[in-house]
């Protein structure tokens, strides 16, 4: 009875790395990425792009396991949350009222510790937000805050 399960498990298994989920990637520049019209220091992009962007943006780096079912789903759903909150690539097609909104839920969000979130982390060391760092992306985001109309 037992092999029966495992057997069954292991073919299921098997068949659900048939059905991949569609990739979060664009091969060009949206017109209303962030970077387009707001100037991003240097630093601070590398840090949206190593913490922030592979769920909140139109271009996701995909990690070995995100080709091995279910994981590859669960990583879907978690960009496409990601991009409902905010997407990055999409920033400016917000109104001026809901760009200052989003970068208020940016600061909140790192200031909790909220962002990155755990389980990214966890396996994207890299991804992990310093004090310091924490500290220069709250203060970008105040100061992006005051130039938006």
């Amino acid at each position: 009875m037992i092999r029966k399960v495992l057997f069954a498990i292991a073919i299921l298994l098997v068949v659900i790395q048939l059905f991949r989920p569609e990739k979060n990637t664009s091969s060009s520049v949206s017109p209303n990425a962030m970077d387009v019209h707001y100037a991003i220091p240097k630093e601070i992009g590398a840090l949206l792009r190593t913490s922030c962007y592979d769920c909140h943006s139109n271009n996701t780096v995909y990690p070995w396991y995100s080709y091995i079912q279910p994981f590859a789903w669960w990583q879907k759903k978690h960009v496409i949350d990601g991009k409902k909150e905010i997407n990055f690539d999409e920033f400016y097609s917000y109104d001026a009222k809901k760009r200052k909104h989003k970068l208020d839920e940016v600061v909140e969000m790192i200031q909790k510790n909220e962002m990155p979130l755990g389980s990214y982390t966890l396996i994207h060391r890299k991804a992990v937000l310093s004090p310091h760092d924490k500290e220069k992306l709250i203060s970008w985001a105040r100061e992006l805050q005051k130039t938006i109309y």
